[in-house]
């Protein structure tokens, strides 16, 4: 991570202090990776459920995609941010899909959405790269492979009634998350020395 850890006033002899930019942004990222796996968090429960809350709550989780592509768009232009926006969008739509058919027994339309899932998921890695080649293709494959199967295994113990496994999984998911906010900001750090 060159580039990303400076010496800054008042740290202690030796001891290396992010920037007030990569620090911003690093917190910039967590806000957002925290709000995706909450509100998806938020329509897996209310698919499982069969809540009324399920529109509103999925218009809410959609909009992450938006918002995730923004700080995207801020390093790499709008053509960026917009893709990246309609592949995350595309994320979160297969993910209800997947659940949803979970739900329903569907198993044929639940194995569809899931390789559609990981396809998607491929794009979105090498998208990344391409902006970023401190995004590396096999880092970045397995990080985002590992954030699927957690989101996965949060809804099938939702699914199946196991409460308790399902929140042990979404503290996995959410420490998860975090470390994947940490790795966004560390490579738009490097790439731009901040």
């Amino acid at each position: 991570m060159n580039g990303t850890w400076r010496e800054a006033p008042g740290c202690f002899r030796g001891e290396m202090c992010l920037s007030g930019a990569a620090v911003r942004l690093r917190e910039r990222f967590r806000l957002l990776w925290e709000q995706h796996v909450y509100w998806t968090r938020l329509v897996i429960i209310s698919i499982a459920a069969g809540a009324p809350d399920l529109e509103a709550t999925t218009a809410r989780l959609l909009r992450n995609a938006s918002d995730m592509a923004r700080p995207f768009g801020r390093c790499y232009g709008r053509e960026a941010a917009v893709a990246l926006a309609g592949l995350f969008r595309d994320h979160l739509t297969i993910a209800a899909a997947l659940v949803t058919a979970a739900k329903a027994g569907d198993k044929a339309a639940a194995a569809q959405a899931e390789r559609r899932w990981y396809a998607n998921g491929e794009d979105i890695v090498r998208f990344l790269n391409h902006l970023n080649p401190f995004w590396r293709v096999d880092e970045m494959k397995a990080m985002w492979f590992e954030h699927l199967a957690l989101t996965k295994a949060e809804a099938v113990a939702r699914l199946a009634g196991e409460y308790a496994r399902d929140i042990e999984v979404f503290d996995k998911v959410e420490k998860q998350a975090l470390m994947m906010a940490d790795i966004f900001a560390a490579g738009i750090s490097c790439q731009f020395g901040l």
